[in-house]
Formats: structure tokens, sequence, C-alpha cells
């Protein structure tokens, strides 16, 4: 766990926000070599990928606040702080300059912040909230510059999961999406750092006597997401594009696998993000995009199979 990487003008740099950036730089480096290539307007590439920069954290944000648990302690921070109770010690609080509640023995918010739901940068980031509004402005952005949309979306389908490989490697280093806990061999459990999100998570629920304590060994999601964002990619690359039977075949792809690897990780995974019906947020979304990419897929097939028998 590194929670900061470097400093910037004097302020931390999250790792985790780092990370993403490196992903989203290189996301959009590679989606504008390949347009070259296939003699597209390479520019709007990359004004496509600035843009669901910022679209992508509005809307990532957007949903770690409305659907990761957290609504009310901002709701709260911003009209009553004192009902906003931090699990964290004494010697904790005045490190996170809090006021501590000697009664209730709980850290509480020195003063309002009507800001902090916006407060992107101290993490929290709801990743298929950044798709969704990257998407829908994305593909409103391609209609309007007469980009040929399918077409776009499979570029950006390509490099997505690369820039999550990245996203995610950001995530194993500030310590957050962690897995439950574990008695596997040394490479599928790993321990992170006295207050880190899981040792703060483990003493909540009496896993742990303190939470200045390592965290007991967990699953490492973040890294089993990584690389499979990886594996996605390589299939992507490598099987999907070279045998391209209509255009937007590739980002389906991408966004099927995804949904099917990520579905299957949120039963490891132990860090707050909600809950419906018995699944995680992430996982009812993931549903609806497989029901999405089989409409799609069946629409596009039949749409490519007509204009060739036509052409």
């Amino acid at each position: 766990m590194l929670p900061t990487l470097f400093e910037l003008f004097g302020q931390p740099l999250p790792a985790y926000f780092a990370m993403l950036m490196v992903g989203f730089g290189l996301a959009i480096f590679l989606a504008a070599r390949q347009a070259k290539r296939m003699q597209l307007d390479a520019d709007t590439i990359i004004d496509l990928g600035l843009f669901a920069l910022l679209w992508g954290v509005v809307g990532a944000r957007l949903l770690h606040v409305l659907a990761d648990g957290y609504f009310w302690d901002y709701v709260h921070l911003c009209t009553a702080p004192e009902r906003v109770a931090w699990q964290v010690t004494e010697g904790r609080c005045a490190q996170i300059q809090g006021l501590w509640d000697e009664a209730a023995g709980v850290c509480r918010p020195r003063a309002r912040d009507c800001l902090a739901w916006a407060a992107f940068w101290r993490g929290g980031l709801a990743y298929y909230g950044g798709l969704i509004a990257a998407g829908t402005y994305g593909i409103h952005f391609l209609r309007k510059e007469g980009f040929p949309v399918l077409k776009g979306v499979d570029l950006v389908g390509l490099t997505i999961p690369l820039g999550l490989f990245f996203g995610r490697m950001g995530c194993f280093l500030g310590g957050c999406c962690f897995g439950k806990t574990t008695n596997g061999s040394f490479w599928a459990a790993v321990r992170f750092p006295p207050w880190s999100p899981a040792s703060e998570s483990q003493w909540k629920r009496g896993l742990l006597a303190w939470p200045s304590e390592p965290s007991l060994p967990v699953h490492p999601t973040q890294l089993y997401e990584a690389f499979g964002c990886l594996l996605i990619a390589a299939v992507g690359m490598l099987l999907v594009r070279p045998r391209k039977r209509f255009d937007g075949q590739v980002m389906l792809t991408f966004l099927g696998l995804y949904a099917v690897l990520r579905f299957g990780l949120e039963y490891l995974r132990d860090d707050d993000r909600g809950a419906l019906l018995g699944l995680s947020t992430s996982q009812l979304i993931g549903l609806f995009f497989l029901a999405l990419v089989a409409v799609a897929w069946s629409r596009l097939r039949r749409r490519a199979l007509r204009l060739a028998n036509t052409g």
C-alpha cells in the first residue's frame, strides 16, 4: 500500500488518482494511434478522451455518493456534522483534525462541509458510474462530430480495459476495494498496513483489537480485477478485432466480459459498495449491461448481414 506517490505543487497526490490519470492518458494515446492507422480523425478521439475523463469523474463520484452507502454521511456533513461518527481512536481523530466525542467514543467533524460529496480527489469513485456518464456523452460527441459512432466505440473498447488495469493498480496502492479475509497462500492473500481501509473495516466488525494493527490477510481483489482487465484487453485485440463481424463488436465484448468478471469479484470484495435484492450495486448494473450486450449484439449482427446482402 502506497497512498501517495508524490507531491504536486506541495500537495500529496493520491496514488489512486495518479494511476487513474496514467490509465486515462494511455487509453487516449492508444485509441488515437489506432484511429490514425484506420485513417480516421485522431484529434476527435483525443477530444473524446478528454471529455470522457471529465464526465467519467463526475459520473463515478455521483454513483459513489448515491449508491456506496455514504449518502447520509455526506448529507449530515453539510447539515448536522454532529451526527457523523467516524469509528477511529482518539489519537487518529486528532490526526484527521476531528473532534473526539468522549461520551460516544467516536470522532466527529469539526465543522460543516457541504462540498465533501464533490471531493473526488479524497477517494470514492464508482467505476460503472463513470462508464455510464462518459459513454452517454461520448456517443453524443461522436455523432455531433460526424465520426462513425460504432467504429469509435470499438476503438475505445480496445483501450478501456488497459486503462482499468492502471486504475485498479491505483486501488491496490491506495488500499481501497479490498477483499474478504482469507487463509489462502501467499499469492492469494495480502495484509494492508495499520489505518488502511481494510484495517479500519475489520476493527469496526470486531476482527481486530485496534485499527492501528495491520489487516488480517485478505483477497487482493484489486489485483484480480487488474489482471482480469489485461486478459479482456488481450481478447479484444488478439481475438475479436481481427475476426470482427460487425462494428461495435469489440465494445460489446468488453462490456460483457467485464460485467462477468466484476459480478464474480463482488462476492470476494469486502468494502462498502451498496446492496439491493441481495446483490451489490455493481452486480445489478452488470446484469443490465449483459442484457444490453445481448440485445445490441443481435441487432448489430443482423444489421451487418443485411448490409452485406444488399451490398
